[in-house]
C-alpha cells in the first residue's frame, strides 16, 4: 500500500527509479544491472506544502530531487506535475516546464558562475522564459528579487567571489524564485553554511513560501532543521522510502527502526527530555549490493528471519503515516478505516 493521491496534489510520483550502470555510464532499462540509486519511490506533494526528504549521505536523496525536475532521466516510473507526466515530455516541452519547477543547490560556491555578475546570474532565467524583455526591465526585476531575499540591489553588479556563503545562497534562492515557480527542490540548502546562518536561510525560505504559496521538496540530513520547516517527512534508506507521514506523527511515533535511529541521534529541543540513543551496527551496504529482503535488516536491532527474505512495502500504520517494516504497529483506527 502507498500514499493515496489527492485532488490537491501538485506533484505525484509513482514507482520512480534510477539505475546507474556499474561502468559509470547510465542504464536506461529497468532490467540492466548496476547501482539502483532510487528504487520505486512513490509519494505526492500538494500545493503550498513542504515535504522533507531525510536520510544518510549516499541514500539517493539528491538523485531523487534531480529526477523530479528531470535534470537526470529516470529509468522507470512516472512524475506527474499538475497531472502531466513530465518523464514523457520532449526536451523543448521540458524546458518550458522548468519555469514552474526550480532548484536551490547545496553548494552556494559551486552553483554560481564566477564569471557572471549577480545581475547576469539572476536575470538569465528571466531572458530564457521571456519574463522581462528589456535590459531595463530585467535590472528592475533583479533589484526587486535581491530585496526580497534580504540583499541590497546595489550588489547586482558584483561577482559571487565578493559574497559570503549565506549571501551566495540568498542569490541562488533569488535566481530560483525569479520565474515564479510552483515547486522548488531545495537540495540541502543550508548544510554548507555556518550554523549561525542556517536559521536565517530556513526562515527566508519559509517567508517566501508564505508569500508565494509554492511547494518545497526540502532535502536534508539534519532532522533539527527539518523539524522547523516540514509539513511532512519522508525517510530514505538505500534508495527506498521507508517511512513517510505528517511531521508530528513521524517525530512523536516513528514506526520504522531506521527513522527511530535517526531521531535518537538528533539534538533534543527539550533539555528536560532525555532519550537513549540507538546506535546502529555495521556500515551502510553498497547501493550496488543491496541486501535481499528488507535492505535495512543488516543493521536493524529488531530484524528477524522474515526481514532477510521478504521486502516489506509501505503500509499505513496511522492516519497518513506509512512505514515499510514488518513489525510496524498499525493504529487500530487506521485498520478499521
Amino acid at each position: 500500500m502507498t500514499e493515496m493521491s489527492r485532488v490537491d496534489d501538485l506533484l505525484t510520483v509513482r514507482n520512480l527509479g534510477k539505475t546507474f550502470s556499474d561502468a559509470g555510464g547510465l542504464s536506461f532499462t529497468s532490467s540492466s544491472s548496476g547501482v539502483r540509486a532510487v528504487d520505486g519511490a512513490s509519494f505526492s506533494v500538494k500545493a503550498g506544502e513542504t515535504l522533507a526528504l531525510v536520510g544518510e549521505s549516499g541514500c539517493g536523496k539528491s538523485t531523487l530531487g534531480r529526477l523530479l525536475l528531470r535534470l537526470i532521466q529516470p529509468t522507470d516510473g512516472e512524475v506527474l506535475f499538475e497531472g502531466r507526466d513530465i518523464t514523457s515530455l520532449s526536451a523543448a516541452e521540458m524546458r518550458m516546464m522548468r519555469a514552474k519547477m526550480q532548484m536551490v543547490f547545496q553548494d552556494p560556491y559551486g552553483s554560481l558562475s564566477p564569471r557572471r555578475s549577480i545581475a547576469q546570474i539572476i536575470s538569465e532565467p528571466l531572458e530564457v522564459f521571456g519574463i522581462a524583455k528589456s535590459a531595463r526591465q530585467r535590472r528592475e526585476r533583479v533589484a526587486e528579487l535581491l530585496t526580497q531575499v534580504g540583499l541590497s540591489p546595489s550588489f547586482m553588479d558584483r561577482y559571487p567571489r565578493q559574497f559570503s556563503g549565506g549571501q551566495r545562497q540568498r542569490i541562488g534562492i533569488a535566481r530560483a524564485i525569479s520565474v515564479n515557480p510552483q515547486f522548488i527542490v531545495a537540495d540541502e540548502p543550508v548544510s554548507a553554511l555556518d550554523v549561525s546562518v542556517q536559521a536565517q536561510i530556513v526562515n527566508l525560505l519559509q517567508d517566501l513560501q508564505a508569500e508565494r504559496k509554492f511547494s518545497y521538496l526540502f532535502i536534508a540530513h539534519d532532522l533539527a532543521v527539518v523539524r522547523h520547516i516540514a509539513d511532512r517527512v519522508a525517510v530514505m534508506y538505500l534508495g527506498r522510502i521507508v517511512e513517510i507521514g505528517p511531521k508530528k506523527s513521524v517525530y512523536s511515533m516513528p514506526q520504522h527502526p531506521y527513522t527511530q535511529a535517526l531521531l535518537s541521534a538528533a539534538p533534543e529541543p527539550d533539555p528536560d527530555r532525555k532519550a537513549s540513543r540507538i546506535v546502529l551496527q555495521g556500515d551502510v551496504p553498497s547501493p550496488s549490493r543491496v541486501p535481499p529482503g528488507c535492505s535495512f535488516h543488516t543493521r536493524c536491532p529488531i530484524a528477524k528471519d522474515i526481514c532477510k527474505l521478504d521486502r516489506p512495502g509501505l503500509r499505513e500504520v496511522s492516519p497518513n503515516q506509512f512505514s515499510a517494516c514488518h513489525f510496524a504497529t498499525p493504529n487500530p483506527l487506521t485498520q478499521a478505516g
